[in-house]
């Protein structure tokens, strides 16, 4: 795991020296070692920061070039299947010089091109400076794992795993694009290849990126989608739990592999359990990790932690986590590019900081909920289409449009109630819409000329399938998982220089998932997590609540109601530096104390001003 960045071509001394200047604000990426490679003309320079996982030898540091190939690459993240590539590139003829995956990586492009994104397995963001065609090549992983950010600026390239690598550089005007700041306000993150800074882009994910130097020529292209072909499956329900049972396991197998300690970061879900189960097979001394709030039972997933740990006889570390001081999040915003707004980067940051103590990697349970039908939401927006459909339309659009205009932000049910207008045969419901668009409009005031329709943005990632639970799946596959949980975990522990993985996140394990498991086997009106519960029965203690559901959260909608949290939240929101109307916030405070939900939309602005003044961002 590591930081990268590069430019292509330099013009001056400036850029000449940006590389090492944008590494550097990235240095906790990859504290272990540092490397910087120039192109015999001095037009391409790379950079990077290393984080040594596999290969500890400084000879496996980066940049790595292949003199015979003439091309260099600078790489961040693991491929889990690199000894198996290895061992195709030898019967080829390649020979190696370390037991790096980067050197497997960087002959793989050389002997397949652009192919080899095809044959990988893991979560990356790479470049190769391809010498003999003069041209740069990024790709980013088929889920988001791992970012990247570039601008295509003043005729030239300059690309970093982070947005504050490219404010390093001065022909970046941090201004921001309205058109992200209505979909951060509506979302909670900034969708697909938009960024909160103006000229300024994220390579989508699973896309790569060709850049020919000489013509200043830039193309973009998807290799990677969602697999849509569920009608060929014809697998019964005791032969899907086989292969789910193999295919996680293996995922697990091979995100074991690692030159250093590895830990779980164990929540005392479905999810986080099966991988401490299938780990506990593989390893005898699995190190788990949970964050514990004892003053919170609510909160407090660390009995369930605790029996999982007790069961596989792992070595457990609890973290007590009653004692957050809300100056935290000045420091989360300067490391969280851009913002997002999700609470729970607070004990995910935390957890990470304590896990880095014994392990530099850690495996996790994100992608289960959105492969398997495991949030909340998907059995009620089931129910709201069985329980709606005889109501006439006229009579669904009044009421969705007289709760909008009544009923305040933060009341319950509000956008469940604006949701019943909804098109099940087409559309998802829209029901974590934080600030609709008249809201956003009264929190800008003046301060846009207009407002881009956020909702309409949303629908672009909407799949055309017959089933609203599989679209649903996918929508918050390709939005929430990849801009938000993903950019937590990673910013969270690469903060803290530690590597997290997904094992749920394998590539075999996703096509499975939206291939063969029918929304049936994955949730209901009912039930959730249907399939991966039969799993969870089979490997998991009987002693085990595979019913409930709890989010890795902490309890912020308390916090802000007095206290000290308050006070925090009060004085970066209502001072004169901020950019929102002043009442609308005071409303959402007071219906805060009242007991209305605001919690995510409050912490949604907190985290947009603190990063907006920690690095100087205009409109």
């Amino acid at each position: 795991m590591c930081g990268i960045a590069g430019i292509a071509p330099a013009k001056n001394d400036y850029d000449r020296l940006w590389p090492e200047r944008s590494s550097e604000t990235i240095r906790h990426r990859g504290p272990d070692a540092s490397g910087e490679w120039w192109s015999a003309d001095n037009k391409v320079g790379l950079a990077h920061k290393r984080l040594s996982i596999i290969d500890l030898s400084e000879k496996a540091d980066q940049p790595m070039s292949y003199k015979l190939g003439n091309c260099t690459i600078i790489f961040n993240g693991e491929i889990y299947n690199f000894k198996f590539l290895r061992n195709l590139l030898e019967e080829k003829g390649y020979k190696f010089e370390t037991k790096s995956d980067t050197e497997v990586l960087l002959k793989s492009y050389h002997y397949w091109g652009s192919k080899c994104l095809d044959k990988l397995e893991g979560m990356y963001a790479f470049a190769i400076y391809d010498e003999n065609e003069n041209k740069l090549f990024l790709a980013r992983d088929r889920v988001g794992e791992k970012p990247l950010y570039y601008s295509h600026i003043n005729n030239k390239l300059i690309f970093c795993s982070e947005l504050k690598g490219l404010l390093a550089h001065r022909d970046i005007n941090r201004i921001i694009n309205m058109d992200a700041l209505n979909c951060y306000l509506s979302m909670g993150f900034v969708p697909g290849d938009l960024s909160i800074i103006s000229k300024i882009n994220k390579l989508p994910a699973g896309s790569f990126m060709e850049y020919k130097i000489k013509e200043n020529t830039l193309r973009v292209k998807q290799y990677w989608d969602l697999p849509n072909d569920f009608s060929k499956s014809k697998k019964n329900e005791e032969e899907l739990l086989e292969k789910l049972e193999n295919l996680l396991t293996n995922s697990v197998k091979k995100q074991l592999i690692a030159d250093v300690p590895v830990g779980i970061l164990l929540s005392g879900g479905i999810d986080s359990s099966l991988v401490t189960a299938l780990a506990s097979k593989e390893n005898s001394h699995v190190k788990t990790f949970n964050v514990r709030f004892s003053d919170h039972s609510k909160f407090d997933e660390s009995k369930h932690a605790r029996l999982i740990s007790s069961y596989y006889g792992t070595d457990h570390t609890e973290i007590n986590a009653n004692e957050i001081s809300p100056d935290l999040l000045s420091k989360l915003a300067y490391q969280y590019d851009e913002p997002i707004a999700d609470s729970s980067m607070i004990p995910t940051f935390i957890v990470c900081q304590a896990v880095k103590e014994h392990c530099s990697v850690a495996l996790g349970g994100d992608g289960g909920d959105e492969l398997f039908g495991g949030y909340p939401h998907y059995s009620r927006m089931l129910w709201l289409m069985n329980n709606t459909h005889w109501i006439p339309k006229n009579i669904k659009n009044l009421i969705s449009s007289t709760s909008g205009n009544l009923l305040s932000a933060g009341f319950k049910g509000r956008n469940w109630l604006i949701s019943m207008n909804t098109n099940f045969e087409e559309d998802v419901p829209f029901i974590s819409n934080l600030y609709d668009i008249s809201t956003r409009e009264k929190l800008l005031g003046k301060k846009s000329n207009s407002f881009v329709n956020a909702e309409e943005i949303r629908k672009k990632f909407i799949y055309k399938t017959n089933s609203l639970l599989d679209r649903a799946t996918r929508l918050d596959f390709k939005l929430f998982l990849t801009e938000d949980l993903l950019v937590k975990i990673d910013r969270a522990s690469m903060l803290n220089s530690l590597e997290l993985r997904s094992p749920f996140l394998d590539r075999n394990l996703i096509e499975f998932a939206f291939n063969d498991v029918s929304s049936e086997l994955k949730s209901n009106q009912k039930e959730k997590k249907i399939l991966l519960k039969k799993l969870a029965r089979k490997l998991l203690p009987e002693k085990f609540n595979i019913n409930r559901k709890q989010g890795f959260s902490v309890p912020i909608g308390e916090w802000i109601k007095s206290g000290p949290w308050l006070k925090y939240f009060e004085t970066v929101l209502l001072d004169n530096e901020t950019i929102f109307n002043k009442k609308v916030v005071e409303n959402l405070i007071n219906h805060q104390k009242k007991g209305y939900n605001n919690t995510e939309r409050l912490f949604a602005l907190v985290m947009f001003e603190n990063w907006r003044r920690v690095y100087n961002i205009n409109l």
